[in-house]
């Protein structure tokens, strides 16, 4: 069992350090228990090289037959909690930058001072991932890229904006624009995903939508990369646009002014989200039963 454990977590994780990080032990003992699990079994389940760690057909087999039968022994010892005074064991959560910036800082320090005994651990990352197969309890994302068969809770504010803004100094030098199509002929710092899909910004007043391709100066990876742009705003590189709450203490600092208020696009808060045909493991029940109730306060 111990080696087909870490048979799941170098698999989940896609390589040998980072399943060692996860399961908190060493990659030597990885690397020895998957050894010896395809000496046992005669096969061969990953394609492995100094650089990297790839499933061959059959561990591609093993692990879509192993999943279900690892979330029941999950399951099962989470069971044990149901006898404990407090809730204990891990919870994983996948969740976007924004989430990281936004929304859990409200969130997880009452929440981990509530439940000593739920170890939390949260990946930040502007990819869309399978939570299932990734081997996470849940994820933070928006409703329109939800997944099918999964249950939805509400967490943060249920209505944000993307706010444009630019340093003042370059708006003393550049004028203040009136129009979104204005930014054609300013400097933007533009974002693109893993994907090499550029962003592009959307204004909407008075159910007149505008989608306007920017460009400019500096482009950055959407997520981590994101202060870097926001920096160079404040050093009137560029107009920057973001999360409303990401800017809002530069706009009160003095040091971004916002532009184009009227235009601002407004939409809905993120979601917890979670699998529906999977039982509940106890450390994810409670942080859902803890959003719930922040969300009626």
């Amino acid at each position: 069992m111990n080696d087909i454990t870490a048979f799941v977590a170098v698999a989940r994780a896609g390589g040998f350090r980072e399943a060692a990080r996860v399961e908190n032990i060493s990659a030597s003992r990885l690397s020895d228990a998957i050894r010896r699990l395809e000496g046992e079994l005669g096969v061969r389940l990953f394609h492995r090289n100094t650089r990297s760690v790839v499933l061959t057909e059959v561990g591609m087999v093993l692990l879509e037959r192993m999943n279900p039968i690892m979330s029941e022994f999950d399951s099962a010892l989470d069971m044990v909690n149901l006898y404990r005074d407090k809730p204990a064991g891990k919870l994983r959560l996948n969740v976007p930058v924004s989430a990281v910036k936004l929304i859990l800082p409200a969130i997880v320090p009452a929440f981990l001072e509530a439940y000593p005994d739920i170890e939390l651990e949260v990946t930040a990352e502007s990819n869309v991932v399978n939570i299932i197969d990734a081997g996470f309890d849940a994820g933070i994302r928006y409703d329109e890229r939800l997944e099918q068969d999964m249950i939805a809770v509400p967490i943060g504010p249920r209505q944000q904006r993307y706010a444009l803004a630019a340093s003042p100094k370059l708006l003393d030098r550049l004028g203040r624009p009136t129009h979104p199509r204005d930014l054609l002929n300013y400097p933007c710092l533009t974002g693109r995903f893993r994907s090499g899909v550029a962003n592009t910004w959307e204004f909407e007043k008075d159910n007149d939508t505008i989608d306007i391709k920017v460009s400019g100066p500096l482009v950055v990876n959407i997520g981590s990369a994101v202060d870097l742009a926001v920096d160079a705003a404040v050093a009137g590189t560029g107009v920057i646009y973001l999360f409303e709450e990401w800017l809002q203490p530069y706009f009160d600092s003095g040091q971004l002014e916002p532009i184009l208020e009227t235009w601002w696009l407004s939409f809905s808060g993120p979601y917890l989200y979670y699998s529906g045909r999977r039982l509940v493991p106890t450390p994810l029940r409670t942080f859902i039963d803890f959003i719930k109730d922040m969300n009626k306060e």
